[in-house]
């Protein structure tokens, strides 16, 4: 059983109506839950829209709790519906029928996968890198000031771990929070929910985090989701603000600048993706 989730905030109507149609084409979702944390419910009506669509449309109009207080609502829900697997969505993104489908394949053989990503693109079709060594507070904070040198877009290079070319399945400890196809029988087991003391941003990171330390996060090139991300913490100066805020919890939480477990996954990955290009070069 399969279930998804998807928050709305004056979302545009053409952004619900492709992940929605991306969902409801897969023909493997049981559950579709929309939590609308807009001030009045006008989306209330797409229960009713798609009603014969496959699909049971969930709406949930809800205060506005933050982004990983609203999907815990649709998980804690979908964990008592006896859901196997849940996938958190970014209303920003569409897919071809296939994708869900293959993804269950794959969780169904691998039982020690926990989490799993698939290739990501922006609507042109440009790669997006979204595998990441477990971040430091000079990833998530500083870098965004600083001018983009050589030395730093290297040091992007390895945070975003593009030395692994992007085209094999990998183990990274981080991956992007846009489309979080999760076991959900390793959160209830371990109690692994988002944390709600962050509002918006840094939830993915941490929640993948903790994922990670028991199970593996993986990522998997042969399908491929369109991410049409607007990056609005480079543009907006609130989101940027919100975004430091959460970065400061999320380092609160497991450690600025020393920080032994981070340093030992992440030593891990690079290692695991040496030893994949020697195999590849070899081969």
């Amino acid at each position: 059983m399969l279930t998804t989730s998807i928050v709305l905030y004056n979302t545009p109507r053409s952004q619900i109506n492709a992940v929605m149609k991306s969902v409801i084409d897969s023909s493997s979702v049981h559950i579709l839950y929309i939590i609308d944390n807009s001030l009045n419910d006008k989306w209330r009506i797409l229960e009713k829209e798609y009603s014969d669509c496959g699909v049971k449309i969930r709406y949930i109009h809800n205060a506005n709790l933050g982004y990983g207080s609203s999907h815990n609502l649709a998980m804690q829900e979908a964990i008592e519906e006896g859901s196997d697997y849940h996938v958190v969505l970014n209303p920003d993104i569409y897919f071809e029928a296939r994708v869900l489908p293959e993804l269950v394949d794959y969780m169904d053989s691998n039982t020690d996968v926990g989490y799993i990503l698939p290739r990501v693109t922006y609507p042109n079709g440009d790669l997006q890198y979204l595998c990441k060594l477990l971040p430091t507070p000079f990833d998530l904070i500083f870098r965004r000031f600083l001018p983009r040198t050589k030395s730093l877009m290297r040091h992007n290079e390895r945070y975003e771990l593009r030395h692994s070319g992007y085209d094999k399945i990998m183990n990274p400890p981080c991956l992007s929070g846009c489309f979080m196809f999760m076991r959900l029988s390793t959160l209830k087991e371990n109690n692994m929910f988002f944390d709600e003391k962050y509002f918006m941003y840094c939830e993915d990171f941490d929640l993948m985090r903790r994922i990670h330390s028991i199970a593996k996060t993986i990522y998997y090139p042969k399908v491929s989701i369109v991410h049409n991300h607007a990056k609005e913490s480079y543009k907006n100066r609130k989101m940027l603000m919100t975004h430091i805020k959460s970065a400061i919890k999320y380092f609160n939480k497991f450690g600025w600048f020393f920080d032994k477990e981070r340093n030992l996954i992440n030593k891990k990955i690079l290692k695991e993706i040496d030893e994949m290009n020697t195999v590849s070069h070899m081969g």
